[in-house]
């Protein structure tokens, strides 16, 4: 018995069977028992700690002393990172979800693209309103709006959604400050700068692949009328008198487009100037300093409070109210990560990690790919985006650290996992019941669009950052 839990615990096959076994419970737990995926997650990372022979000390360590164990440093090492960014991400969305940015975007495209152009113009929106705004408050928000389009451009309603979700699905995975990209920089040591480069490059040649391309293609063949009660739901989202318009008189597109720009402008700032400037700088000192994601975010809450609240008419009260109900989900999101940052931490501390990259090495596998594959395994078994990255992360993690690639090699290889996280959206995925709620799909329509257009958006945004990591690497 002692020799096969030493084989297990020291061998490069017992190390691997041990990370197959994790995963394993890790999905039984998530699929079949319906277990909280932070209670599955930090279950699971225990069991392979104790299942690898690693103290108890160094696990949770002492009961005098426990700041430096596996289990406090695997959650403190990312939260510390992401919770105010993602807490004031959140905030934000929610200020200008509010405030009706996305009724001003939307009629400002349709006007740009016209009838003809309506599904592109759909597309856009989602594309620009989804870096604020979550993707399920994206879909709520923005769906009346896509009704309207559709019951005025004729067609089927497929051929105006589909750009739409395209457009949010490709922001919520690939683009800080949505949590799976905010919880790659921390996981995988690379700054949001970097993310947000790479996420634009890699996410919108698949947005247009599946976005535009195939949503025109499948919006022609799957005809979808708007019912009439969605056509009410939608005209209930508009004023109901001239007074109430004048009360809820929209904010300008420059506003919207300037609040958005902020954060991003910031942290670029910071990014290039890192590159650009010289050490010590007083210019690039206040880059830092300003492109810090959280001062940047902070920076733009702030203005968008003032803007799109206390100079509309909202008190400093009914913002905090709003701050408040926004953040409410937030709490276990969090959870999720930190619990994911942990069982990361453990694979690391096993050394599990090691094996991985000498076995990958010898197969001939280059990383991203691996990172790709592991990453499209977790998201089709379990349906959680959120689960499969930081699972992901985890354990290509300690792979990257020690082979000396650069920043911006980090930064595609995150975006690998980003796409394989959205791929082949199913019934297990909370998105897909969204889409087919939202948009009067069967559960097989929404199979041959919505499902089809995630895969189409990883695969491309993959090919994508493989075809550039092979170039810089």
């Amino acid at each position: 018995m002692s020799v096969t839990v030493d084989w297990l615990r020291t061998s490069t096959p017992g190390l691997l069977i041990l990370c197959g076994l994790a995963i394993a419970v890790l999905l039984v737990a998530i699929i079949r028992f319906k277990l909280e995926p932070f209670i599955a997650l930090l279950l699971t990372g225990l069991l392979l700690a104790l299942a690898a022979g690693l103290p108890v000390s160094k696990i949770v360590g002492t009961p005098l002393k426990s700041s430096d164990s596996i289990l406090e440093t695997g959650f403190g090492s990312i939260l510390g990172h992401i919770s105010v960014i993602i807490g004031l991400g959140t905030v934000l969305g929610a200020i200008m979800e509010r405030s009706g940015g996305a009724d001003v975007l939307a009629e400002r495209l349709q006007k740009i693209f016209g009838r003809k152009g309506a599904p592109i113009a759909m597309g856009l929106m989602g594309l620009i309103f989804g870096v604020p705004v979550f993707f399920d408050i994206g879909i709520f928000v923005l769906a009346p709006l896509v009704y309207v389009a559709a019951k005025r451009g004729g067609g089927s309603l497929v051929l105006y959604a589909m750009p739409m979700v395209a457009g949010l699905s490709m922001t919520h995975a690939f683009l800080p400050p949505h949590p799976g990209p905010v919880a790659l920089g921390g996981l995988m040591g690379v700054s949001l700068g970097w993310l947000i480069i790479m996420g634009l490059i890699c996410g919108i040649p698949g947005f247009i692949a599946a976005g535009l391309v195939w949503g025109t293609f499948i919006g022609k063949r799957i005809v979808v009328d708007v019912p009439a009660e969605f056509t009410v739901q939608a005209a209930a989202t508009e004023p109901d008198s001239e007074s109430d318009a004048a009360q809820r008189k929209p904010p300008s597109i420059a506003l919207i487009g300037g609040i958005i720009a902020i954060p991003l402008v910031l942290i670029l700032g910071a990014t290039f100037g890192s590159q650009l400037l010289h050490k010590g700088s007083r210019l690039l000192e206040v880059l830092t300093f300003l492109g810090n994601p959280a001062v940047a975010l902070l920076i733009a809450v702030l203005f968008a409070f003032y803007m799109l609240g206390l100079r509309r008419g909202s008190t400093v009260q009914q913002l905090g109210a709003l701050t408040a109900e926004s953040l409410r989900p937030v709490g276990m999101l969090l959870l999720v990560i930190g619990a994911g940052s942990f069982f990361g931490a453990v694979i690391s501390a096993t050394g599990i990690g090691k094996v991985l990259a000498h076995t990958m090495s010898e197969a001939g596998l280059p990383v991203i790919v691996m990172a790709y594959i592991i990453s499209c395994g977790l998201r089709i078994a379990q349906g959680s985006a959120t689960v499969a990255i930081v699972t992901t992360a985890g354990i290509v993690g300690p792979l990257v650290a020690g082979h000396g690639y650069s920043e911006m090699s980090v930064a595609l290889i995150a975006m690998a996992i980003s796409a394989g996280s959205i791929i082949l959206s199913h019934v297990n995925d909370g998105g897909f019941w969204m889409v087919s709620k939202f948009f009067n799909l069967s559960v097989k329509q929404t199979l041959q669009t919505w499902s089809v257009l995630e895969t189409v958006l990883s695969v491309v945004s993959f090919a994508v950052a493989a075809v550039l990591f092979a170039i810089v690497s």
